[in-house]
């Protein structure tokens, strides 16, 4: 007997919160679990990410997610913007 899925396989992975300008220790973490997977962009503590979607900059407080397919993924905080 087959058994049919109704939705696909979640690709659920590890995921690392863009830390504060300050917190070194997290940012050498951050580089070393991206490696050629990233590169630093001329916004302070941002950081630019190869995702199947192209390339994206994840800011202070979003999440970049390694799925079990390898892939990065970022999940951006709010942010607020002053008037």
């Amino acid at each position: 007997m087959r058994v049919h899925q109704l939705h696909p396989p979640f690709d659920h992975g590890a995921a690392l919160r863009v830390p504060p300008a300050h917190d070194r220790k997290n940012w050498a973490v951050l580089w070393q679990w991206l490696g050629d997977d990233a590169q630093a962009v001329a916004e302070a503590c941002a950081v630019q990410v190869r995702t199947p979607e192209g390339l994206v900059v994840a800011h202070v407080g979003d999440w970049i997610v390694l799925s079990h397919s390898g892939a990065f993924h970022v999940a951006q905080s709010a942010r607020f913007h002053d008037a």
